[in-house]
């Protein structure tokens, strides 16, 4: 959905960047929403937020060789019009040098498929696979990462309200990336909201458990920052700060943060939103936290999938230069 955003005021904003007021007005807009609904639920409505502060001078720098896309992304395109084929073709046009795996290799085998990237001068880097079910396809998993010559692999979603479940998952996960480190990959989980909102009794959450039981030798994370950020707005923790929430969610955890999913969060309804069009100030994240990827996502595009993977790369571009 638009949202109300112009194809060409997107790209544009996102080629600007938001300044200081208008994150202001955004967060203020944010929080005054929440705030609103509070009083309709008859509780206290949390204070709105003033402007984040920007940390440390001179220019951001977001190396252009660490921008990827995470290909979920640009599924309809995928699967419809233009196609696989030149819809990557399009994304390597737009300038990106990495994408993120996901759905498939649409009819490729692994080596064709790197084979095709190279020719396109891009590179898969990184992908998204849940957990597998038995010891081959674990390997076969491993086996098309390093043939793709990725350097990571993120499993994308897990959820149960059964603290068992988690603990077992968090074990799994530690021997899948024993076996991925053989193979020369980094192995990580890619958070949503609901590992930090979820009370599995005591208030104990699939967070706090994974950050216990994960082993940081082995598992990094991939820190999706919409979905912390909606974590700290709709959780009530970080309201007044969800940048500051985010930040304190990287540095807490023992497991390092190597790679970044980055969508923004429209301030009116909480959806997603292409990156630099919303309220999330990502500078101020990327200053204290500079990571090895910064990986475009939006799983609604605002107008087109395409369209939505200019402007993120047109977004994080502009903080590089």
């Amino acid at each position: 959905m638009c949202y109300g955003i112009s194809d060409d005021k997107a790209l544009a904003t996102a080629r600007a960047g938001l300044s200081p007021s208008r994150r202001a007005m955004l967060r203020g807009a944010a929080a005054g929403a929440l705030g609103a609904s509070a009083v309709a639920a008859g509780v206290a409505a949390a204070p709105a937020a003033s402007a984040a502060p920007r940390r440390g001078g001179g220019r951001l720098r977001v190396p252009r060789d660490r921008i990827s896309i995470q290909l979920y992304t640009v599924r309809d395109a995928l699967n419809g019009e233009p196609g696989f084929d030149d819809s990557l073709r399009h994304i390597a046009d737009a300038g990106y040098p990495r994408v993120e795996q996901a759905l498939g290799f649409f009819g490729r085998t692994a080596k064709e498929l790197r084979s095709f990237y190279r020719q396109l001068g891009i590179r898969a880097t990184s992908s998204h696979n849940d957990i597998s079910p038995d010891e081959a396809a674990l390997k076969t998993k491993l086996k098309d990462a390093r043939t793709l010559g990725q350097s990571y692999v993120n499993v994308p979603w897990l959820s149960s309200d059964d603290a068992d479940d988690w603990r077992r998952w968090a074990e799994q996960m530690n021997h899948e990336a024993a076996r991925a480190r053989r193979y020369g990959l980094r192995y990580g989980y890619h958070n949503h909201a609901h590992e930090f909102t979820t009370d599995l009794g005591g208030g104990l959450t699939p967070w706090s458990i994974l950050t216990s039981e994960l082993d940081p030798r082995l598992v990094h994370l991939e820190i999706d920052i919409y979905w912390a950020v909606t974590a700290a707005i709709e959780g009530g923790d970080g309201v007044d700060d969800p940048e500051r929430y985010t930040l304190d969610v990287i540095r807490s955890a023992p497991q390092r943060t190597l790679q970044y999913h980055v969508k923004d969060r429209d301030p009116e309804t909480g959806d997603m939103a292409d990156p630099g069009t919303g309220m999330i100030d990502f500078p101020r994240i990327f200053r204290a936290h500079p990571v090895q990827e910064y990986i475009v996502e939006n799983d609604t595009p605002d107008v087109t999938p395409l369209h939505s993977a200019d402007v993120g790369y047109a977004y994080l571009r502009d903080l590089s230069c």
